[in-house]
């Protein structure tokens, strides 16, 4: 049971799917050549739609699902949807049997269809997914849920069409945590707010009495851990999103970064300052007992853990300068990583397992790059004026991160906002938010 909200999401498959596509998508090339895509409005019958307007205000509930499920396709930089104007086949016949040589001759190589239901105070979406090259159905499935949900079922639609296309899992049905900022550079308010990844449905989770810093999610649940100052001691909190339980897990002198948590959830590894050296730490979230991981006399901060578990890439001075290591899960074997110009931080671990990505800093300017967890093939994503804080979709392909502008000696003119931006480093793009925003976390998929 998906505990979203508190709404039930039920999934049917009620067509045969085995049948080869032709299609074939390149993932590796960003937005180079993205796949023309149709994307139907959903069709509804009347009755449907009048009550469906009652309770969500909407014009066209089917349009507004095939909006959510284009703008997804459009911004993973890997599919072009085509313009509605130029459909020659209406939705509802679309649906049940496309004439495919109609959205060939607009250059359509694929096509996803709809209907949507509304009875005893649910909704039922179907949607087909079709190789218009073959001209066969690839995928057929329907949801059931509430009608307030109706966006998150564009979003599950958009993971279903693109794990089938790409053959990788999507990142769509997901949520993002971050810092919304307001007010001048010299005196910010900052609260901890949450959206979808589209940035949709936003909700701000602290009032803005206390400085907030560096969300994080809990990889197997919707939990997250931020630092808060309290009477200007950082203190660390746990909060559970579905609830909105909220608990301190203990005040750390010396911290700067909210901890991160383990793959399993069960621990947080942290780094701050005991006995005048900044060291890394675990906590255990059950007995609440630490454990010291690194004892060395320089600076070590940024854990985080490989996705199984036995790894820890951090950076550290302790060659003279900041740079990215790499240990056992225990602290033993220590291996700095990065040797290119530069100072290197904020280093996570992919989800896939086979990339860090980090934030570096040379000759003024500051990055966003990825290396393989051995420091070999390292890219620069992109370059900024000031960039910090990648964070990894949960599929591993996309990162989220924070860029800043310039400001004034009053500082006026500062803005701070999230972009994305995918491995190719070709579909860079910035993420709307209501406020600006800062310290951005990807949550894992809602619909696991």
């Amino acid at each position: 049971m998906i505990k979203y909200l508190r709404y039930i999401l039920i999934f049917f498959i009620f067509a045969p799917t085995s049948t080869l596509a032709l299609i074939e998508v390149d993932i590796t090339r960003g937005n180079l050549n993205p796949l023309p895509v149709a994307v139907s409005p959903l069709s509804i019958d009347a009755k449907s739609n009048d009550e469906l307007k009652k309770i969500l205000k909407k014009k066209d509930i089917g349009s507004e699902i095939s909006k959510v499920v284009e703008n997804n396709l459009l911004t993973s930089g890997l599919f072009n949807p085509l313009d509605k104007d130029a459909f020659l086949q209406k939705a509802d016949i679309a649906h049940l049997k496309p004439r495919f040589e109609d959205w060939a001759l607009i250059k359509a190589q694929a096509l996803i269809t709809g209907k949507v239901i509304y009875s005893d105070e649910k909704l039922r979406v179907e949607f087909r997914l079709w190789d218009v090259l073959a001209g066969k159905e690839m995928m057929a499935l329907a949801f059931t849920t509430v009608p307030t949900n109706w966006r998150r079922v564009g979003h599950i639609i958009t993971d279903k069409v693109y794990e089938r296309l790409t053959g990788e899992r999507g990142y769509f049905d997901t949520r993002i945590i971050y810092v919304a900022e307001e007010g001048p550079k010299t005196k910010r308010i900052k609260k901890l707010a949450i959206m979808d990844q589209d940035g949709f449905n936003t909700k701000y989770l602290t009032l803005g009495n206390e400085l907030v810093l560096t969300p994080r999610f809990n990889p197997t649940n919707q939990m997250v851990t931020y630092l808060s100052y309290f009477r200007n001691l950082p203190r660390v909190y746990l909060l559970d999103i579905e609830t909105g339980i909220q608990e301190v897990v203990g005040d750390f002198p010396g911290m700067t970064f909210a901890p991160r948590f383990s793959p399993d959830g069960k621990k947080i590894i942290m780094s701050f300052a005991m006995d005048g050296n900044s060291d890394i730490y675990t906590m255990d979230l059950e007995n609440r007992v630490v454990e010291r991981i690194t004892n060395h006399p320089s600076i070590d901060t940024s854990p985080s853990y490989s996705p199984d578990g036995k790894y820890i890439c951090f950076n550290s001075d302790r060659s003279g300068y900041q740079q990215i290591y790499v240990m056992r899960s225990d602290g033993s074997k220590v291996k700095r990583i990065s040797f290119g110009k530069g100072l290197y931080g904020t280093p996570v671990w992919s989800p896939r397992g086979d990339l860090i990505a980090f934030t570096k800093l040379h000759k003024k300017k500051f990055y966003i790059g990825v290396m393989r967890t051995d420091g070999s093939g390292e890219r620069l994503l992109t370059e900024n004026y000031y960039q910090e804080a990648p964070s990894w979709s949960p599929n591993g392909r996309v990162l989220i991160f924070y860029r800043e502008t310039k400001s004034d000696s009053e500082g006026k003119g500062f803005s701070a906002k999230l972009w994305s931006i995918d491995l190719t480093g070709y579909n860079e793009r910035l993420v709307d938010t209501e406020t600006d925003a800062s310290d951005p976390s990807w949550s894992s998929l809602l619909s696991n």
